[in-house]
């Protein structure tokens, strides 16, 4: 397999980390380290170019936090130097990982995202009978630092680069000893893809496998037969067990199409896509803060307009009609409209 070689002078190359740079401030200008970064640039990058050169990067400085979207999750935001040393990586190397992908795997690359991945679930819940619907337990956590050190190794030549990205895995230990990946992280978001592509070759060379689907860890394919399917998963769980040291969560799913399916937040259905119902309690949420906010008169019409176009977002490609004219009749009868 042909590798592509990068070298540290190439990263570290001027002109690339200028780009890097203003990728990663791209809509976070109005922060404090970003503005200290930018109001500096010059001094900045020529750390950054000393550390790259000098293999003493990344720096491993991150704010830790906690979310609960709905499960809990620790989510680790780099310094904004090593954000654009992320940033810097994925220019040069982005294009071997999106060549290493399967069509059908929709995290992480351009012209992908949920919304293609949506459309296609609905297709393949259209032409086959029998689907497997899994994901990876623990993924982030799980990922075994050795054998993703492997798996780029096959993918990328250049000494110092390779150990570069061995120091950014390393810094992302997680409790156990050698594995984990920091879920926030640019780096981590494509080594965890990539790490899972495996699951993608093995379920499409399997010959009773009809049609497959990943976003991330979330794994759905189909089969001709509830026994085609069994069989189909269990080939699966050994295979990333075996070669990736991942385990799927018990509660997988195996079922007829006709009943559709939960994915990446949306009900999937043969005929129509619906927004989850924390999708609609978020929806409803926001739309009341940004009804009594414009009706106090605290936010001006451009700003109103963004939070708007954001909440709408977060309802694209779901059939929501209805559920938005009967939100904004109850809250016009409640008087909360402007």
């Amino acid at each position: 397999m042909q590798r592509d070689a990068i070298t540290l002078e190439t990263l570290a190359d001027r002109d690339n980390l200028l780009l890097a740079t203003w990728k990663a401030a791209r809509g976070k200008r109005a922060r404090p380290a970003v503005q200290r970064f930018l109001s500096r640039l010059d001094l900045e990058l020529t750390l950054l170019t000393a550390e790259i050169l000098e293999e003493r990067a990344p720096r491993g400085l991150a704010h830790r936090f906690t979310i609960h979207d709905p499960k809990r999750r620790e989510i680790s935001a780099a310094c904004f130097a090593d954000r654009v040393l992320h940033h810097a990586i994925l220019n040069l190397a982005e294009a071997r990982f999106e060549r290493m992908s399967v069509p059908t795997s929709f995290a992480c690359r351009p012209g992908k995202g949920v919304h293609a991945a949506v459309t296609l679930v609905r297709r393949n819940l259209q032409r086959w009978p029998w689907f497997v619907q899994v994901d990876v337990d623990g993924y982030f956590p799980s990922i075994n630092h050795a054998r993703l050190k492997a798996l780029l190794a096959t993918r990328f030549t250049g000494r110092g680069f390779l150990a570069l990205l061995g120091r950014i895995i390393d810094a992302g230990a997680g409790a156990a000893p050698g594995c984990g990946l920091p879920i926030g992280s640019l780096t981590s978001q494509h080594f965890a893809n990539a790490y899972l592509d495996l699951a993608d070759r093995l379920l499409l060379a399997h010959p009773m496998v009809c049609a497959h689907v990943r976003y991330m860890d979330d794994i759905a394919w189909w089969c001709p037969t509830r026994e085609a399917a069994m069989r189909t998963l269990d080939a699966l769980r050994a295979g990333i067990s075996r070669d990736r040291c991942l385990r799927l969560k018990p509660a997988g799913r195996v079922a007829r199409s006709a009943e559709g399916m939960m994915f990446c937040g949306f009900r999937i259905r043969q005929g129509v896509v619906l927004a989850s119902s924390r999708k609609l309690r978020r929806y409803r949420a926001g739309a009341r803060h940004l009804h009594r906010a414009v009706a106090a008169g605290s936010v001006g019409e451009q700003h109103a307009q963004r939070v708007s176009d954001g909440l709408l977002a977060t309802l694209a490609g779901c059939q929501t009609l209805g559920f938005q004219q009967r939100l904004q009749a109850a809250l016009g009868d409640a008087g909360e409209l402007a």
